[in-house]
């Protein structure tokens, strides 16, 4: 099994990392790839325990910064610009600062380098309580979570972590369908997950902090630890979106994205 995270390469110019959240995967960010990448060669990752990349017992921050750091390594990047959204902005963080010298460029999306209070109890549990030997279809796997999920966008976001198992490996009387996602894992480390990137210095090179204008996620109470840790970090907020700002106003994300990178070669 390779410990080199799945990844999808795109694009030419200098190396930018796409990040994706929990519960998500490489093609969360693909709106955001698909409009960089004429400037930037985009390498959109997924984290452990997520997508199609390896499954770990193990979950926190220094590991997730370790997988990024060892696929730049494996691609002979030296260094790159990082964009992350949630808990990719805290990974993003992390490896800015655990190794600075390898992040040219960072811009975290909606994210604080803070710890929070469990916010996924609910989709947690309505995932653990799908029952796959009942399901035959993704509606199926709707009606169940609709129970735990009440929001028909997202527990169509969380059914993208739904596959069908390949016909050879199924059983008679078996499932069809599995979690690509290491569910087991993520619930077992989720309070990991909830923690504040580890810091033993800050991160002086250039930063961008995106705010969902409805969310919660950056509060004012945090700007204090943003710029201890990110002295050079800019706050911009996208109005009238919540934390999925990159998909609710995805012209606006990559807008001040592509500013702020453009202002990193004349810095």
């Amino acid at each position: 099994m390779s410990t080199i995270l799945n990844h999808k390469i795109t694009g030419e110019g200098a190396p930018l990392i796409l990040l994706h959240g929990v519960f998500g995967s490489l093609e969360n960010l693909g709106g955001i790839a698909r409009q960089l990448q004429d400037e930037w060669q985009i390498h959109a990752l997924d984290q452990r325990n997520h997508g199609s990349s390896f499954h770990s017992d193990t979950m926190d921050y220094p590991s997730m910064a370790a997988d990024v750091l060892a696929y730049m390594d494996e691609q002979g990047l030296d260094k790159a610009s990082l964009l992350g959204h949630s808990m990719g902005g805290k990974v993003a963080m992390q490896v800015a600062l655990k190794a600075p010298e390898r992040v040219a460029n960072l811009i975290v999306a909606d994210i604080s380098p803070v710890s929070y209070k469990p916010r996924h109890d609910a989709i947690l549990e309505g995932l653990k309580q799908v029952d796959l030997t009942h399901v035959r279809s993704r509606r199926d796997a709707d009606e169940q979570l609709a129970e735990f999920v009440e929001m028909s966008g997202v527990r169509q976001f969380l059914l993208m972590n739904l596959e069908r198992i390949p016909k050879e490996e199924q059983s008679a009387s078996g499932p069809v369908y599995r979690w690509r996602l290491n569910l087991q894992a993520i619930d077992d480390c989720y309070a990991n997950l909830a923690k504040a990137p580890e810091a033993n210095g800050a991160y002086n090179g250039p930063a961008l902090f995106l705010k969902g204008e409805d969310s919660a996620y950056i509060q004012e109470k945090h700007r204090d630890e943003i710029s201890r840790l990110f002295p050079n970090a800019e706050l911009r907020v996208i109005e009238g979106t919540g934390h999925w700002l990159h998909a609710e106003k995805t012209d606006t994300f990559v807008a001040l994205c592509r500013e702020f990178l453009d202002a990193g070669d004349s810095r």
